[in-house]
């Protein structure tokens, strides 16, 4: 597996992924002027060790909420992307359909669909929420779980490594920002998907990382289950929940910045403030020559297509009439 992994295709697609976005850094603009001694040594650090990882560029944002976002240096993202291109297949094997996060075909807007026709076909929800996850992912019980997909020496050395270059408090967190982190969140939470689904037996259910819901036609049963996963989580993966929130479904639900009914989805009222927000920042800049068109247009966009796929036309037209 290593092989793969360390060869200079994969190393060059790497290259080209980690790039996306950041091209005109200057550390991706030297990387690129000496890709193949850069490529080279790529090699060399994950074919005969010791892998020595960088420390992290760490930097705040706040929206939608506070996060402390965790930047590594270019080479060692052009590492992870190797290192994940070689994985990718044995962690998606142990996905199930349900699961939405960080994968290919999947993503927020299936999610959200996907609720509104459990809440169609039940009468309750179940939602809830693991506190500080990132911060909570409990390292020992990670690299048992990679050791259970992965037998190749080199490589759990280098997955080690890799979850052993940041911790929030001792032995536990995983750095936002890492594509690394995301596989590994998603993995961590996959054996309460499986728990779930066939320990539980909840025919309902979806997990977006760290957030998951269940449908049921009677609330004792669902208080039930939300007992039983509160257990499973605290003893089997060191994980606690927030309060959750058992509801009806003809009721809405706010999930992903989305209103999700049984019939229909709008936009959470958080979403529409945000989107307000950044619209009309966006305008102003635009306005004031800070940014030309094609700028404006690329923050835009994302914008739009995400309030598209709630009930937000008459929202946008009055917007957009008082700019």
């Amino acid at each position: 597996m290593m092989a793969g992994i360390a060869d200079r295709e994969n190393l060059l697609s790497a290259f080209w992924k980690a790039q996306r976005g950041k091209r005109a850094q200057p550390e991706t603009i030297r990387f690129r002027e000496h890709i193949e001694s850069e490529i080279a040594r790529l090699r060399s650090r994950l074919l005969e060790g010791p892998l020595r990882l960088g420390s992290y560029r760490t930097f705040t944002v706040h929206d939608p909420k506070e996060r402390i976002i965790c930047a590594a240096a270019f080479a060692d993202r052009v590492l992870h992307h190797a290192v994940m291109n070689g994985c990718h297949p044995s962690f998606e094997r142990y996905q199930i359909d349900d699961s939405y996060a960080c994968r290919v075909g999947k993503g927020t807007h299936k999610a959200v669909h996907r609720a509104r026709a459990f809440a169609e076909s039940h009468r309750y929800y179940l939602k809830l929420d693991v506190r500080r996850y990132f911060d909570s992912v409990d390292h020992g019980i990670l690299k048992a779980q990679l050791r259970r997909r992965f037998k190749d020496r080199r490589l759990i050395a280098i997955l080690d490594a890799i979850i052993d270059s940041y911790e929030r408090t001792p032995g536990k967190g995983l750095p936002i920002g890492n594509l690394t982190s995301q596989y590994f969140a998603n993995h961590y939470l996959g054996a309460l998907d499986h728990f779930v689904k066939e320990t539980v037996c909840c025919r309902g259910y979806i997990r977006y990382m760290d957030d998951f819901v269940l449908w049921h036609d009677d609330r004792e049963t669902l208080k039930t289950w939300r007992n039983e996963i509160a257990a499973y989580l605290e003893e089997t993966l060191r994980l606690q929940i927030k309060p959750d929130c058992l509801n009806r479904c003809a009721l809405g639900m706010t999930f992903l910045g989305y209103r999700v009914h049984p019939s229909h989805i709008t936009l959470a009222r958080r979403s529409r403030v945000r989107f307000r927000r950044k619209l009309v920042a966006a305008h102003r800049k635009f306005v004031s020559g800070e940014w030309s068109e094609t700028e404006a247009a690329r923050h835009v966009e994302p914008l739009i297509a995400f309030v598209r796929h709630g009930r937000s036309v008459d929202m946008r037209r009055r917007i957009l009439a008082t700019l």
